[in-house]
């Protein structure tokens, strides 16, 4: 469990679990002799893929980006995918109950990344996971979900957005919002027409006043050294001392930017893993390759000169690192 404090919040990456992608599609016209360079395929092709989930604890709310996989596969896509449906039960580890959680924001609807938006009860009625959070997705990618292609149709399971849609749980976004202060989305398409990232700025100032600091340690927090990655915590540990630890920490470890805000941003399946960090990778599934280099190089435009930090949402071992560009211009991501 990868913990650091960015500014005034407390960033936390939760796993449902790894699963399997074929690792052609997971790179699309990208070799395999060049993209096995960089992960190992097992004897039918099958490369892992990770689930991350992103806990923002603000202060005042918790956010939650994204929900992995969930439970409510069907058959035939367990078959393909495995469903290791492990979020719930690592929330937990750390003392998090599914009603401690005020926010849920999806990227896009497909079924790896909203899929533990809803459960169902005893009865086998669908119903919200997190009973109290205020959902947000976008707009368009719902519409789409409505009637999506024969290409991508088996990417949307409707029991994990229409329920909460229909009951008004859910609110569409048109992309560019700010969900909460410090919290906003972008729409970055090529994976899908309308998927979003979620762009974290931990220096909001509400956030300062909502987190209870006094304002000289508020100021402190949002820094540019503020930003850092924390041990593995004792889960034994009360909330208010894991963050006063970590801002005490916080002045030792890997600085963000002598010149920017923290800002971290969670860029979903534009850049799913470390080895996606190339212009020209992409994955298989996306619907718009094009777009997806189009929107990449806006994104590092902004991202790597502001020395933003980046959370991978597929990749298994780094969950989030620094992309810089090295001597020869080639991307790296600089682990943190």
């Amino acid at each position: 469990m990868a913990s650091l404090t960015l500014g005034n919040f407390e960033l936390t990456i939760f796993s449902d679990g790894i699963y399997r992608l074929d690792g052609g599609a997971f790179f699309g016209v990208v070799p395999k002799v060049m993209w096995s360079r960089k992960i190992e395929a097992d004897e039918k092709n099958y490369i892992p893929s990770g689930l991350n989930s992103l806990l923002i604890r603000t202060g005042k709310q918790t956010v939650l980006v994204e929900t992995g996989m969930g439970n409510k596969l069907p058959e035939r896509m367990v078959k393909f995918y495995g469903q290791p449906a492990e979020l719930l039960k690592n929330l937990a580890a750390a003392q998090i109950a599914p009603g401690d959680i005020d926010i849920v924001i999806n990227s896009h609807l497909h079924f790896d990344h909203c899929g533990w938006n809803t459960i169902r009860d005893k009865s086998g009625k669908i119903v919200p996971t997190f009973p109290r959070a205020k959902y947000f997705a976008p707009e368009g990618e719902w519409q789409y979900a409505r009637h999506p292609s024969e290409r991508d149709a088996i990417s949307y399971i409707p029991d994990n957005f229409d329920p909460l849609v229909a009951s008004g749980q859910m609110t569409l976004l048109k992309g560019g919002e700010e969900i909460v202060p410090g919290i906003s989305v972008k729409t970055f398409p090529g994976h899908t027409a309308s998927m979003m990232a979620i762009i974290v700025n931990g220096c909001h100032s509400e956030a300062a006043g909502n987190s209870g600091r006094h304002s000289e340690e508020a100021n402190s927090a949002c820094h540019p050294e503020a930003a850092r990655i924390s041990p593995p915590k004792d889960l034994g540990e009360s909330p208010r001392g894991i963050a006063e630890r970590d801002h005490n920490q916080a002045r030792d470890e890997h600085p963000l930017t002598d010149e920017h805000p923290p800002i971290a941003c969670y860029i979903s399946d534009l850049i799913p893993t470390t080895a996606h960090i190339d212009l020209a990778w992409g994955m298989g599934f996306d619907l718009y390759p094009l777009q997806t280099i189009e929107s990449k190089k806006e994104y590092y435009a902004r991202s790597i000169p502001e020395k933003w930090l980046t959370v991978f949402t597929h990749d298994p071992k780094t969950p989030w690192a620094y992309i810089e560009k090295d001597e020869t211009g080639k991307m790296v991501a600089q682990k943190v």
